[in-house]
Formats: C-alpha cells, structure tokens, sequence
C-alpha cells in the first residue's frame, strides 16, 4: 500500500486492510520503514487482558515492524480507551517499536491522541471523511483491491451459501469413495488431484466453469487430506487471485458435508492474500460443517497467533514436491 500521509489517509487504508469498515473495533497496523503491512484486527476490548495485548505486540514482531498505527473503533457505551491503548502502547513500545498515530473514532468522527494542538485535533474530534474522496481509494481501486465490504454483517453475507443446485448434488454422490483398504487408492487420489488442476486451469483461463461434474469430482475428492493438501499446493504468487476467486465459487456452492476442505483452502489463500477477515470468516464456514475439522482448528490457532502470510507460501514449498512425491511418485 502506498504511503500514509494523513488521518484522512489511514482512516481510507483501515478498510482495505482489514477488508470491511469496522466497528467496535480496534486495529494494529505493522510498519516497516514506514511501509505499510498487515493489520490486526480484534473486537474492542472491554477490558486489558495482557494475553490479548501481548498477542497483538507479538504480532507487530512476527511482522518485524519497526513501529505501529493504531486505530480505535470505540462502542456506543464506552467512552475512552485509555484504558486499553495505554497498555498497547507499553507492550509495544517495551519490543522497541514506536508508535506513528494513535487515532480514536466514534460516532462519525475522529481524533488524534498523539496530537495536542487543538486547531487541528480538537478535543470533540473531526468529521470522519468521505471515503471516496481519498486518494487512498482511487489507488487501491486502480490496483485491482476489492472495494472493502460495508460492515462485517456484508462480509458473511458473501460467503453465504447459494440454494443447493439439485443436479450438482446427485452429482457429488454418484462419486465413488475412496476405499482406504483398497489397492485403487493412490489411483483415485489422483484423479482427484488431476481434477483439481483441471477446475484451476479452467478459473485461470475465464474465471468460471459449467462442468458440474468436474465440480462434483473435486468436492469428493477434497474429502481426501492428500488431494486437500496437494490443492492448498497448487497456489502461487501468479494464480493466487484466480484460486481465491476458484473456492470461494465453490465454497457458496458446495452441498452440506463438502463444506469443510473448500472452505478451509480459501480461509488459507484469502490469509495469504493479506484478507484476514475473509480467512476468519471462511473457517467459521468449516466450523459449520464440521466442528472438529482438524485443519480448520489449525489454521484457527494460526490466524489467532498472527503469522505472517509469507509463512504459507514458505509452507508450500516445503510440503508441496513431497506431496506431489506420494501421489504421483515423482
């Protein structure tokens, strides 16, 4: 993201960052050398937990920030956040980082807490700005950046499932199991993988596809921890926004049961892609299907931890060649 240069500006990034406008809210965004990074977003705290606050500094470390931005979405009923921000503050400021802004807002408008002239932070605040008239804005849009959702509420909504296409369904159940006591094994899973190369190529070619069965193989076969993994595999750097385009297609669609791996493998690609709200979002999906979807706890346990999106790719590179090794022997 480009660089931050006003209240104005970091109130239009806080959006795009964390991919709806929030509320309730309170927000760390790492900085390097005054680069922007990945925010940390957390529903406002009624009270200093120091488990909590040393997540979000430990979080601006895994990042290696050399100094934070603060944005504090207060509540209706609270009234200051001296009370959380002044813990914040020392945890950060103890790991050696320093704090750029610390901006409040409520109620439509905002303030500085770092800034004690009265001209330009008055103690009632400023009228928080039109976002579509920042710059910010126009160059996210320019770049290709999802416009951010309108709340959070808008955000589930985009995952919600579609009405259950009948003929996708039969589908998916004229699709043989995978007898794990079987000799056949190894043959279908990688028919499943062949099939997921199959449905990604066709996304990265036109975005879409019409091939139920194809759709069907795949929401079968990713029941199958090799042909998940070997699909979480599959990402990089030039693909990855046609694959998060790809499973959240297939996660709206996908019948009850199938829910989990789809939902699981966007959770990883939105994280990757720096959208920490989808991903959290996406895994309440898992959890919905599957309350003890083992990836679905880890990937929880890891998104709550704040790792650096990085991390999967770097995952990737070490897992994929041996998962390609077992299925295909290569």
């Amino acid at each position: 993201m480009t660089t931050l240069t006003s209240p104005h500006d970091l109130l239009a990034a806080v959006p795009f960052l964390v991919g709806y406008h929030p509320e309730d809210s309170l927000v760390v965004i790492a900085l390097r050398e005054e680069e922007i990074g990945m925010a940390m977003r957390i529903d406002f705290p009624r009270e200093a937990d120091p488990d909590q606050i040393d997540t979000l500094a430990n979080y601006l470390v895994r990042e290696k920030a050399d100094s934070a931005l603060i944005v504090a979405y207060l509540p209706d009923d609270v009234l200051e956040s001296e009370y959380i921000i002044d813990s914040l503050r020392s945890a950060i400021e103890i790991r050696e980082m320093s704090i750029h802004e610390i901006l409040e807002v409520k109620h439509g408008r905002w303030r500085s807490t770092l800034c004690g002239d009265e001209k330009c932070c008055p103690p009632h605040g400023n009228p928080v700005p039109e976002m579509q008239d920042s710059r910010i804005v126009a160059e996210q849009v320019i770049a290709g950046k999802r416009v951010p959702f309108e709340n959070l509420q808008a955000l589930k909504e985009s995952l919600a499932p579609l009405p259950l296409d009948p003929e996708l369904k039969k589908l998916v159940r004229k699709v043989a199991d995978i007898d794990y006591e079987d000799e056949s094994t190894s043959k279908l899973q990688r028919e499943g993988a062949h099939a997921v190369d199959r449905l990604a190529k066709e996304f990265i070619e036109t975005g879409f596809t019409e091939d139920k069965a194809l759709v069907a193989l795949v929401l079968s076969r990713l029941q199958d921890l090799q042909v998940r993994d070997y699909a979480m595999g599959i990402t990089n750097n030039e693909n990855i926004d046609s694959l998060a385009a790809m499973w959240h297609w297939m996660l709206r669609r996908a019948p009850k049961n199938y829910v989990a791996p789809v939902a699981t493998l966007f959770a990883a690609v939105s994280y990757e892609r720096g959208d920490g709200a989808m991903a959290g979002r996406a895994l309440d999906r898992a959890f919905e299907d599957d309350i003890t979807y083992p990836m679905a706890k880890l990937l929880r346990r890891v998104f709550a931890a704040g790792w650096p999106p990085q991390s999967f790719a770097t995952m990737r590179a070490e897992l994929h060649p041996k998962i390609c090794a077992s299925l295909f022997g290569e």
